[in-house]
């Protein structure tokens, strides 16, 4: 029988978060291996998990508002921009949401943290 034993998480691991839109709060880093823009792992040329509620709130406390799948799949080709336009569409998701959000002007880098 294996021994419980409490796990600790280190102060050191949270980011701390500290913005033009948001109160100081304390965030995880993104896990090793996955997206540090939305936590998720998923390829370079694929869209950001804009579900993803570490996502939504780095993006929030970035830009001061929401992400919309525009900015999620602002970094992605044509190609690729329709195929996930075509499926959100089939599941509901509002024409609204392909748009990138006006106010966000930015160059996006990608890089997969290991």
């Amino acid at each position: 029988m294996k021994s419980q034993e409490k796990t600790r998480v280190s102060v050191k691991m949270n980011k701390m978060i500290e913005g033009k839109h948001l109160k100081p709060f304390s965030l995880f880093p993104a896990k090793p291996g996955t997206c540090p823009e939305c936590a998720v792992e998923h390829d370079e040329k694929q869209p950001h998990n804009k579900q993803s509620l570490f996502y939504q709130f780095n993006f929030y406390n970035t830009h001061g508002v929401w992400p919309t799948w525009g900015d999620a799949m602002a970094h992605c080709d044509d190609a690729i921009k329709q195929y996930w336009k075509s499926e959100l569409s089939e599941r509901g998701v509002n024409e609204n949401e392909f748009e990138p959000s006006k106010q966000v002007l930015r160059v996006h880098k990608f890089s997969i943290t290991s």
